[in-house]
């Protein structure tokens, strides 16, 4: 058995978020829009910004010795005629803990943090066609994909299609 807390990230969580940021561009960069290139030289105050936006939750699970293990983001959107949605980015385990129900608890987070905000009746996301892990995942928690988008990333000359996905809370 293994203790798993989820809370909301911070400002003083930046070094550890940075740290477990640029692991998942490094390790899955068909996953992200960002690169590792991009991100690698940010300053610590970038990501300390990051944390801190009132539009943005970002989550983390923090494993037994208090390892950030995991990452999700679940951005509002700002204009008033998109008010009613909201967004999940930048989805991540470590390699290491994954198939222990991290990403499935963070994604709950995520969900149940969407339905606590006035506005959001429905929230969106983005997966790799190919990752079906991720993919059975949301799908598991009522998650209904609405289109492809062929093409989407390119990455070292491959091209990646996305799957869009979406929840209806509201």
């Amino acid at each position: 058995m293994y203790t798993l807390e989820i809370r909301i990230l911070n400002s003083l969580d930046a070094s550890e978020y940075r740290h477990i940021r640029l692991e998942s561009l490094k390790r899955n960069p068909e996953s992200f829009g960002s690169s590792y290139e991009e991100e690698k030289n940010l300053s610590i105050e970038n990501f300390k910004d990051k944390l801190s936006s009132l539009d943005s939750f970002t989550f983390g699970a923090f494993h037994d010795n208090n390892e950030l293990v995991g990452i999700v983001t679940l951005k509002k959107e700002r204009l008033i005629k998109l008010r009613h949605r909201a967004n999940i980015v930048a989805m991540y385990v470590s390699p290491f803990k994954r198939n222990l129900g991290i990403g499935r608890k963070l994604i709950l987070r995520c969900i149940e943090q969407a339905k606590s905000l006035e506005h959001i009746e429905q929230i969106y996301l983005t997966v790799v066609t190919t990752n079906t892990n991720a993919k059975n995942l949301y799908l598991s928690l009522g998650f209904k994909s609405f289109s492809e988008e062929v093409r989407a990333l390119k990455v070292d000359n491959t091209y990646i299609d996305e799957e869009h996905m979406v929840l209806f809370i509201k």
